[in-house]
């Protein structure tokens, strides 16, 4: 089944994020997690004679999905727990009761708030039972014994009492379904006990690893390429000091400092001011790379794809940009670490010059022979590997990513922010053999209009929100209820977004889907 998300973050519930703001501070007023489950959590939940307890022990988690655990005790059932203790509690839980790297593989989008991803899982009827309110990923990022997952629908039954009587439940016996076959299912897929997560336990890496420089590369939809080098210092109880020092590809700064944690020996999560702007950093960081997203906090719809490279491992992260056109010449921009010696592009590319050479990023002059094979071609920088630059003669079509978006009304003196539409041109060519292959996201002129006949007669293109011609930033109209509009409708919309990249005198044009809907107030962390 296929969901799509579009949700922002609600700060109160995201401030894991922030726990490595307080540093030592943190350490000395809070509890250990350990001893807040004995006190405070073995109220409630009833102790177990191998010393668990009741519901907990039987559950693993994210960072977010621990927090969002506690957060539910204080509104749902009057957990009164300090901040500091929140914050420890969520630590040991995610420590101890987490993921492991391969158990997260495929669902972070969730926990990076790629909330434009249309979600598909395997099997139709678990989509429409586990999916149809919040998205599948939530019940992904999670693992339980069967009798665990029966108890969550319990819950769920006994919470939303309307449950079974909601589209896509009314029409069959859902609770039947639920409890004697989902769940089982559930505990078939996602098992609290795992190969995976026993070797994580044995080898995961202590935090002061993560210690040193980093080489990172990225891609800011509406800004274009970054890339530059983080330090992270270690300063006690899994926590950080990280200083940022990066360049978009037209030289503007992208610099900033801030505070980071790691749970569970790869669950990155860190607060970086960027002229500025609070961003986050929602990482995974094994074996030598952080990959992720970093997106502001108050508008997680702005930000960009991130990968980085500790220095000390020999690795070509990227190549900005990432294609050249048979017979040209270029300057391109090597990111990676432990670059030394020359850059070797392949037969029918040749290095004019390094223009600048450093561990971290390599400037090169190419020529690029007029017959020089077509697709990507593999680089190496010594014995740097890892990217790939694509030849091309011809352009052959684009595609707007993404293909389907979520824009929200928002602000008017309103409590809650526009939510942006943030647009990518991605350009793809065919090789000799007529197969296709990516070239990158290229310069575009943007524009939207009207989806349908009913969106037309609605004149939603008048009311939605503009689009910038250059960026592809869609900035939505006002909230609340406009006197200009028939019976007096908020300013929602339902819009097509339209790319055009015009090369040697042809333009390729490509479209995707838009709505632009109403404000969101129901803010998880995971959605």
């Amino acid at each position: 089944m296929k969901t799509q998300l579009r949700q922002c973050l609600m700060p109160t519930m995201l401030a894991l994020a922030v726990m490595g703001a307080s540093t030592s501070s943190f350490a000395e007023q809070a509890r250990p997690g350990k001893q807040i489950l004995q006190e405070t959590c073995a109220v409630c939940h009833q102790k177990q004679d191998d010393e668990k307890l009741s519901r907990i022990s039987y559950q693993r988690k994210t960072p977010e999905g621990w927090l969002m655990t506690v957060v539910r005790m204080q509104v749902a059932h009057g957990l009164e727990i300090s901040n500091e203790d929140r914050r420890s509690v969520v630590k040991y839980l995610a420590d101890t009761q987490g993921l492991a790297p391969s158990e997260t593989e495929g669902v972070r989008y969730a926990l990076e708030r790629r909330l434009n991803t249309v979600e598909s899982f395997r099997g139709e009827e678990l989509g429409e039972m586990c999916a149809r309110c919040h998205s599948g990923a939530r019940v992904a990022l999670q693992r339980r014994p069967t009798k665990e997952w029966q108890q969550l629908i319990n819950f769920h039954l006994g919470q939303w009492a309307s449950l079974e009587y909601q589209a896509l439940s009314r029409d069959r016996d859902w609770f039947d379904i639920a409890i004697n076959k989902t769940a089982p299912e559930l505990a078939e897929r996602y098992p609290i006990d795992s190969k995976d997560w026993d070797k994580w336990q044995k080898d995961k890496p202590a935090a002061e690893s993560l210690k040193g420089s980093w080489s990172f590369s990225g891609h800011y939809t509406g800004k274009g390429e970054v890339r530059g080098a983080m330090t992270v210092e270690p300063t006690g109880n899994d926590q950080f000091k990280v200083t940022v020092k990066g360049e978009y590809a037209d030289g503007q700064p992208f610099v900033g400092e801030g505070t980071g944690i790691l749970y569970n020996g790869y669950e990155w999560r860190a607060n970086i001011t960027i002229d500025g702007v609070v961003m986050r950093q929602v990482f995974a960081a094994v074996n030598g790379e952080m990959k992720g997203r970093m997106f502001e906090r108050k508008n997680d719809e702005r930000g960009l794809d991130f990968v980085a490279a500790q220095q000390g491992q020999t690795r070509l992260l990227a190549v900005q940009p990432s294609y050249v056109k048979a017979g040209s010449e270029a300057v391109l921009t090597l990111v990676g670490a432990g670059l030394s010696g020359k850059p070797d592009f392949g037969k029918g590319i040749e290095v004019l010059s390094v223009e600048q050479a450093s561990a971290e990023q390599m400037q090169v002059r190419v020529k690029v022979a007029a017959d020089a094979k077509l697709g990507s071609h593999s680089l190496q920088v010594g014995k740097a590997k890892g990217a790939e630059l694509a030849v091309y003669q011809a352009i052959d079509n684009i595609k707007v990513l993404p293909d389907y978006s979520i824009a929200r009304l928002g602000g008017n003196g309103g409590t809650v922010e526009k939510v942006e539409g943030r647009f990518d041109a991605e350009a793809w060519a065919v090789n000799a053999e007529g197969k296709p292959y990516r070239l990158g996201v290229m310069p575009a002129t943007w524009s939207v209009d009207a989806w349908d006949e009913k969106a037309v007669a609605a004149e939603d293109l008048r009311f939605a929100g503009t689009m910038d011609t250059e960026t592809g930033v869609f900035t939505p109209a006002g909230a609340g209820p406009n006197p200009e509009r028939k019976m007096m409708a908020s300013n929602v919309g339902n819009l097509k977004v339209i790319a055009k990249v015009t090369e040697d005198g042809k333009t390729h044009e490509a479209e995707s889907h838009m709505v632009v809907t109403v404000q969101r107030w129901n803010l998880p962390p995971i959605p």
